[in-house]
């Protein structure tokens, strides 16, 4: 995602047989990773991350608790409240809610995790701990630096909820006929496959946000030539577009690299 590329691409073809470069994959970073800081080095990151995720999930169930679906507004009397957009609409509504409030609860450890990992770009340890990472950020950022990259972030929860909630339904109540045997069975996949396509088209949300934390941080993965200083996640989104580069960092496997395949001899 910050653009660092330690190893040198591989020449390959695509599909068409055509010459293409393509950059290192994950296992191949991985081995390099072991390679320079050992196994331990895979693992960069993980303690913040986890308490990340558990405070996420402990938000959520709280908020749930506290302003259950039950007790909004009434859905309209249907033959089928499964397949019913007000219903569809609230659910989506109450989701977002709980999805908002736990992302900002957990988006400073998030940030904490991110610098954490990138430090393997200049071979720093400025951030170690937890809490001397708590500590050095409110020192140097205050208090907003907990909350770098948190908008885009969010807009990227909402985006990808509203869609992907909203494609199933109208993909399951308009496109699945009832006659057709098997329409549950596919009627309980569509959300889960909506998913995976709305997460596609939503990733630059979660590269933006992620760079923002670790931008002009201190950190040689957060500076040019990497990235310049961005005043804004706009800022961020406009340089990375401009680049062609929104979607880095998206795959893990097959990676192709930015140059046209006419930069190949021909054979």
């Amino acid at each position: 995602q910050v653009g660092h590329e330690p190893l040198p691409p591989t020449v390959g073809r695509n599909v068409l047989g055509r010459k293409v470069l393509y950059l290192p994959g994950f296992f191949t970073y991985a081995r390099h990773i072991v390679e320079v800081d050992g196994k331990r080095g895979l693992f960069r990151g993980l303690t913040p991350r986890l308490i990340s995720s558990t405070l996420s999930t402990i938000t959520r169930g709280s908020v749930k608790k506290a302003f259950p679906l039950e007790d909004m507004e009434h859905v309209s009397n249907k033959d089928d409240v499964k397949t019913s957009l007000r219903k569809v609409v609230q659910e989506t509504s109450h989701e977002m809610m709980m999805q908002c409030v736990s992302r900002v609860v957990s988006h400073p450890l998030h940030v904490i995790s991110m610098r954490c990992m990138v430090q393997f770009v200049g071979r720093e340890v400025k951030y170690s701990g937890v809490f001397s990472s708590i500590g050095r950020i409110f020192k140097e950022e205050g208090i907003l630096g907990f909350f770098v990259g948190l908008v885009p972030h969010i807009l990227g929860d909402i985006i990808f909820l509203w869609c992907c909630n909203l494609l199933a339904h109208f993909i399951n109540t308009y496109a699945v006929d009832d006659n057709f045997s098997q329409a549950s069975v596919i009627r309980s996949y569509t959300k889960f496959v909506m998913g995976i396509a709305v997460s596609m088209l939503t990733y630059p949300f979660l590269l933006v946000g992620d760079l923002m934390a670790v931008n002009n941080c201190g950190l040689r993965a957060g500076l040019p030539p990497y990235a310049p200083a961005f005043t804004s996640w706009i800022h961020c989104w406009r340089y990375l577009s401009a680049q062609g580069q929104l979607f880095r960092g998206s795959s893990l496997l097959f990676r192709r690299a930015p140059m046209p395949a006419a930069c190949f001899p021909i054979d």
